[in-house]
């Protein structure tokens, strides 16, 4: 195709969306409803995965050495913990610690410092946090390994709930994305063929005259790209635009709700690139291959 004929044919679909202004509105109206309810699905789903995971996170795993163990055995252990695969932070406390930390939480009733200064009861222990719920119980079978531990207390019921909860929470909300992405291409798709048919006399008129099918499928395509991306321009813009003022707001005004799952949601510049190019590529395979391959039907003339 040459250049002037290619800047012509462009120009004609962009000519179509001004004159057929009424239809064009009306499919771009529907597809940016379509493209909202995606995004909010979509937003949704990722929140929802990202508290249960934070959530899952907050649960450690105490490794409580001997209470015997010698200055030796706590180093070899201490190397042996954060050397473990899965581990991703350790800390230590030593009976004095863990003494101190009940001392504060009771102070009001009784000083443990006092009745525990000469026979300190509490064991040497760390405390370890592994870097996903699905790996505390395999991380917790090492660690019962290394010489020196008296006993782990891994919450592996728990973390098997969570597990089991993200999946749960995850599947339902990219299901639920599925769904509406199947329900916007049907009614897309049925929205484009409302627009060719009322065409059908244009499109049959110039098959009359002797325009090759290329020639008329362009046009429809161009329109139908153009209408599609701006389309997604408007549903970014606006879900974005959204998105960002409820993290503000959800930032901005915490409870002890919101701290509980983490005190934020997931941040718009970790999201916006999926929600931007997922519109644009469901603009342009809807409305443009959906545009070109609706009037096949017409052009047998």
């Amino acid at each position: 195709m040459r250049f002037s004929s290619f800047t012509y044919l462009v120009g004609q679909g962009l000519h179509n969306l001004r004159a057929n202004r009424l239809m064009t509105f009306a499919s771009m109206g529907v597809l940016t409803v379509c493209m909202l309810l995606i995004g909010a699905a979509y937003l949704l789903g990722v929140n929802i995965d990202a508290m249960v995971e934070y959530i899952g996170d907050q649960n450690e795993t105490v490794v409580y050495m001997d209470q015997g163990a010698s200055d030796d055995q706590i180093a070899a252990a201490d190397t042996a913990i954060r050397s473990t695969e899965h581990v991703v932070g350790v800390t230590y406390m030593s009976p004095q610690d863990v003494l101190a930390v009940y001392s504060d939480m009771l102070s009001s009733y009784t000083n443990l410092q006092d009745a525990f200064a000469n026979d300190n009861p509490f064991y040497p222990n760390y405390r370890v946090v592994v870097d996903s719920p699905d790996n505390i119980e395999a991380v917790s079978q090492q660690l019962r390994q290394i010489d020196g531990v008296y006993q782990v207390n891994a919450p592996l019921e728990m973390s098997k709930v969570f597990v089991s909860l993200q999946k749960v929470v995850s599947y339902a909300c990219y299901g639920i994305v599925l769904v509406l992405a199947i329900v916007s291409i049907v009614v897309i798709n049925n929205t484009i063929k409302i627009t060719v048919f009322n065409r059908r006399k244009e499109i049959n008129i110039m098959k009359l005259v002797g325009a090759t099918n290329g020639f008329i499928r362009f046009p429809f395509f161009v329109e139908g790209v153009t209408s599609g991306l701006i389309s997604a321009a408007l549903a970014s813009g606006i879900i974005c635009g959204a998105y960002y003022t409820l993290t503000r707001w959800y930032a901005e005004n915490p409870s002890n709700l919101s701290q509980m799952f983490g005190g934020q949601l997931v941040p718009l510049a970790d999201v916006w690139y999926y929600l931007v190019g997922g519109f644009a590529l469901l603009g342009f395979v809807l409305c443009g291959i959906g545009t070109a391959t609706s009037i096949r039907k017409h052009l047998n003339v």
